[in-house]
């Protein structure tokens, strides 16, 4: 079997938790309101989350939202909101379909290998759009991954 055969590498645990870490750190940082993060697997499995102190018991399911929307398009939920204002009736029909877990709000980005397959995504929830979504691009990068 070629390099260009093989399957990427599955995201782990371990990765996954560095990502939190890193996430959760650039959110105390910065100012960022409590979060809660998930990390999912391509399928759209949970692999990891993480709810800091003071993060209300509802920031769970905006994340995996977020990351559940970006993993099962395959774009970032940023992509998914702009491109929702130009559809609604059809994201509305992809939240129905996705028995409430579809969220196209700004959070979520993709997680790839450096070869960029795609490995999963990262959801967050407790600042702003933007806040979310630079804590995951962060903690994504600081764990290696793209």
């Amino acid at each position: 079997m070629t390099a260009e055969n093989t399957a990427p590498l599955p995201l782990t645990l371990e990765q996954a938790n560095l990502v939190i870490e890193h996430a959760t750190a650039k959110a105390v940082q910065d100012g960022v309101p409590p979060l809660t993060v998930v990390v999912l697997d391509p399928s759209g499995h949970l692999i990891a989350a993480q709810r800091q102190d003071g993060a209300s018991m509802f920031r769970f399911d905006v994340a995996l939202g977020k990351a559940w929307a970006a993993v099962a398009m395959g774009m970032s939920s940023r992509e998914l909101a702009a491109r929702a204002q130009d559809n609604p009736n059809f994201f509305v029909a992809l939240a129905a379909t996705g028995h409430g877990r579809f969220l196209p709000q700004p959070g979520a980005v993709l997680v790839r290998d450096r070869g960029g397959a795609l490995l999963g995504a990262v959801g967050a929830s407790g600042g702003t759009g933007d806040q979310d979504e630079a804590c995951c691009a962060f903690g994504v990068t600081q764990a290696g991954l793209q």
